[in-house]
């Protein structure tokens, strides 16, 4: 059964109004949890019940070998009524239920590749939280026309990089700038959950010509601006036809034999209507 969530007086995230504007000047914005709309502390249960899913994340199963874990659903929204629901996943031997992601061609470790991953788990789709979190990411993208009178996918995406020791090297995918592709009003948002003993995982934004490439092949001007996410619901959103997006490998840090960083992606796109 798929589930709805529109519920009189669920908590919604709201985004600053100058955020907001900026994903439309620029194609991108920093965006923490107060430029969200979100109050931490009224939620600091939701927020715990969303960090302790990572907890048991799989190994990516088409990438064992990178250190990388994640689960996947998506969900629809009707901007004309504001509901939410997630779409139920397919039955799975080894994971119970999985939900298709596919990139077409704009991964190149995976062209054309129809992945099947692990979904979330059923009962974070009811956290208000995670549900705050992509109300307030569509506050930034629902000032796109083509967003007003189609349904909208929005891919929920929990991915971890892992390290536990100092000759490993956990990496995101593709291991290059790229853009997520399939249509002008396609928008991604990034928001971590957790920073633990690790080093790297520098965030890049650079121009949408970049994509495909290592941001130390670029010259300065075709970089935006690089950070590094540290605090709980530190991220940001990109308007993706309009730049490139990149995050570093991680390795161990100096405090232990065991380092994470959690993050949430959400990704906002039309849905193509067909017969």
């Amino acid at each position: 059964m798929d589930e709805t969530r529109n519920t009189p007086g669920r908590a919604v995230g709201v985004p600053s109004d100058e955020q907001a504007t900026r994903v439309r000047r620029d194609g991108y914005a920093r965006l923490g949890a107060a430029d969200l709309g979100i109050d931490t502390g009224a939620m600091a249960a939701d927020f715990a019940e969303l960090a302790e899913a990572y907890r048991d994340l799989p190994p990516d199963p088409y990438a064992r070998q990178t250190h990388r874990f994640r689960r996947y659903s998506h969900a629809v929204h009707l901007p004309w009524t504001g509901e939410l629901s997630f779409i139920p996943g397919a039955p799975d031997k080894e994971f119970g239920t999985v939900t298709e992601y596919w990139q077409v061609e704009h991964n190149p470790e995976y062209p054309r590749v129809r992945r099947r991953l692990p979904d979330i788990p059923p009962a974070l789709r009811g956290n208000r939280l995670l549900d705050a979190l992509i109300r307030a990411d569509l506050g930034h993208a629902l000032w796109l026309e083509d967003l007003h009178r189609v349904p909208v996918h929005v891919g929920v995406h929990l991915i971890a990089l892992g390290v536990h020791g100092r000759d490993e090297v956990a990496v995101s995918s593709p291991d290059c700038l790229h853009q997520e592709g399939g249509s002008s009003a396609t928008f991604t948002f990034a928001h971590l959950v957790g920073r633990r003993n690790v080093e790297g995982g520098e965030n890049v934004i650079a121009t949408p010509e970049s994509a495909g490439r290592r941001p130390d092949a670029l010259p300065p001007e075709a970089v935006h601006e690089r950070f590094v996410l540290t605090e709980p619901l530190d991220g940001y959103g990109v308007h993706d036809g309009r730049v490139s997006h990149y995050v570093g490998p991680v390795r161990l840090g100096d405090a232990g034999d065991d380092g994470r960083r959690d993050i949430l992606i959400v990704g906002i796109a039309p849905y193509t209507l067909a017969l």
